[in-house]
């Protein structure tokens, strides 16, 4: 049996969708409040300079992977033509489902696994994945997916956390791996899944790292930006 890792634990492959599932029934109706807590609000910059760089146009036909709580799905519904709003986690799909009716966004919501994207081929001027890769198991299958999904010239965009600048990594391993779970235990009662995200950022790919895994996916022209220090970046790939 193949292993690898949730968190700094190793388990059977075919167990780790199974527990981070757990993680996220577990987060969902806290999600958004615990990401305010979390990042200070940074999370909301983040996903708005995302959005700026998907430079999504009318009639572009977008999904947005690991989609959560619609954040994304809400932005680009203003602006395409074509939104689907997807997640593997029937909880946070159907928060997020929920959050965008009641905001007037009628756009469709599906369980979808990243790893078999059941689209055509050539299909989406835009894919994205916000903080979803890194719970991902096999990670560069779910890469080439996204790409062969991805229309001849359109774009994959990758937030996720990363590496941070070195002179700020003593305070953050603080911050995220003491304090983060503290937060989940006193706002969400649950400090292990919290714990897990934090461990999870860890054994995640470094920018450089993920550049070249999209390149092998068939994106060309795969660029990063680092933002607030490099506690995550955004990367860009393009199908040619």
């Amino acid at each position: 049996m193949s292993k690898t890792h949730f968190g700094y634990e190793t388990v059977d492959e075919q167990d780790k969708a199974k527990k981070v599932a757990g993680v996220f029934h577990s987060v969902a109706n806290n999600y958004d409040l615990m990401n305010d807590l979390m990042s200070g609000g940074l999370h909301r910059i983040w996903k708005h300079f995302t959005i700026g760089q998907a430079k999504v146009r009318p009639g572009y036909k977008v999904l947005d992977l690991a989609g959560g709580t619609g954040d994304l799905a809400m932005a680009f519904a203003k602006q395409a033509g074509e939104v689907w709003h997807t997640d593997i986690n029937e909880s946070m799909l159907r928060v997020g489902r929920d959050r965008l009716i009641d905001n007037g966004v009628m756009t469709p919501a599906l369980l979808c696994d990243a790893e078999k994207i059941p689209f055509p081929d050539n299909y989406f001027n835009i894919v994205t994945v916000v903080f979803g890769l890194r719970n991902m198991t096999h990670k560069d299958r779910a890469l080439a997916e996204m790409a062969l999904v991805l229309k001849p010239g359109g774009k994959l965009l990758v937030l996720e956390f990363s590496k941070v600048w070195e002179p700020l990594k003593k305070a953050y391993d603080i911050y995220s791996l003491k304090i983060l779970p503290w937060l989940g235990e006193k706002v969400a009662k649950d400090a292990n899944s919290y714990r897990y995200l934090a461990e999870s950022i860890r054994m995640h790919p470094d920018q450089e790292t993920l550049k070249s895994m999209m390149e092998q996916s068939g994106l060309d022209r795969v660029e990063y930006y680092n933002l607030s220090g490099g506690v995550v970046a955004l990367h860009v790939g393009t199908k040619f």
